[in-house]
């Protein structure tokens, strides 16, 4: 998720005006209040019919593969240690990729979906421990397949999709694109869901509910939080598909996925819950655990975890 932030968004509710109160004898200055901060819970593996998760799938919107791969992301993978790895905004071209990534022993399989037409844009990965029976890149739609934003594998149980949803931008002056991107991919993941249930990952760049971000008043004309934007989701959700954070965790409030860089926006968690793993109902008996692991470092935003029993 790439954008200016306005000033309300960035800036922490508890940001109190000192000044005035400094400036007058015997009186005390009040104290910035303390951020709330999300704990991720213990790990949950087994699911709501008593079975053990047998499948663990981790996304992350990386904001740039190459300087994330500097700050030892890599090593937070392996410790980890996700079936399958799924990786957004990479911007960077397969002939850059860097070496400590491509020649991981731990995931043998690995797929990259770049941008044709801009170097250093969007892009999405996959890295398999064990092979899919088949991979596919984009959604058979040229105009949005062009940005590398989406790859399919098929396993024996289920579809796993990872994306990187095209942001409205600054100005909405994408939001035109957004809505019909919204409904051509809601025809795909409906026409997998047909054939076997998917799992569906990655950075949707949305937040859905007022809960699922710090600022809610002030970004309802701003990207990522459009009335056109939330209403995409919630027919993606009526489509039969499910949240599974939010199926799991209904109530829970400060879970972000995503800060923005400006005015210590993470250290105060000033931030948006923009990446997620979208389920078919069907899938939903099987569900043991949606996590935000956000204590790791190395992007903007940080990783989500999902364990399912498939």
């Amino acid at each position: 998720m790439k954008r200016g932030k306005n000033a309300e968004e960035a800036s922490g509710d508890g940001e109190n005006d000192t000044s005035s109160a400094s400036a007058k004898k015997g009186k005390k200055t009040k104290e910035p209040e303390a951020p709330v901060l999300y704990e991720d819970p213990p790990d949950k593996l087994t699911s709501k019919d008593g079975r053990s998760a047998n499948m663990k799938i981790t996304s992350w919107n990386v904001d740039g593969l190459r300087a994330w791969v500097k700050k030892k992301g890599l090593d937070w993978v392996r410790e980890e240690s996700p079936d399958v790895l799924c990786l957004q905004e990479t911007k960077c071209s397969e002939k850059a990729l860097p070496a400590d990534i491509t020649s991981m022993p731990e995931y043998p399989y690995k797929y990259w979906a770049t941008s044709d037409e801009k170097e250093g844009y969007s892009g999405v990965a996959m890295l398999c421990k064990t092979e899919p029976l088949k991979v596919t890149y984009g959604i058979g739609k040229e105009e949005h397949d062009k940005e590398g934003r989406v790859i399919t594998a098929e396993f024996p149980n289920f579809y796993l999709v990872t994306t990187y949803v095209p942001n409205a931008s600054k100005g909405l002056v994408r939001l035109d694109y957004r809505k019909t991107w919204d409904v051509d991919f809601r025809a795909y993941l409906s026409e997998l869901d047909m054939q076997k249930p998917l799992v569906l990952c990655g950075d949707l760049n949305v937040a859905h509910q007022e809960i699922d971000l710090k600022n809610p008043k002030g970004n309802k004309k701003n990207a990522g939080f459009t009335p056109e934007e939330r209403e995409g989701f919630s027919q993606l959700l009526e489509a039969g598909f499910v949240d599974s954070f939010r199926e799991l965790y209904p109530d829970q409030a400060n879970a972000y996925t995503f800060w923005t860089y400006m005015m210590n926006s993470r250290s105060k968690n000033v931030g948006w819950r923009l990446d997620y793993f979208v389920l078919s109902s069907s899938l939903l008996p099987g569900l043991c655990d949606s996590k935000i692991r956000n204590k790791a470092m190395g992007s903007d935003h940080c990783p989500i975890t999902l364990h399912v029993a498939v």
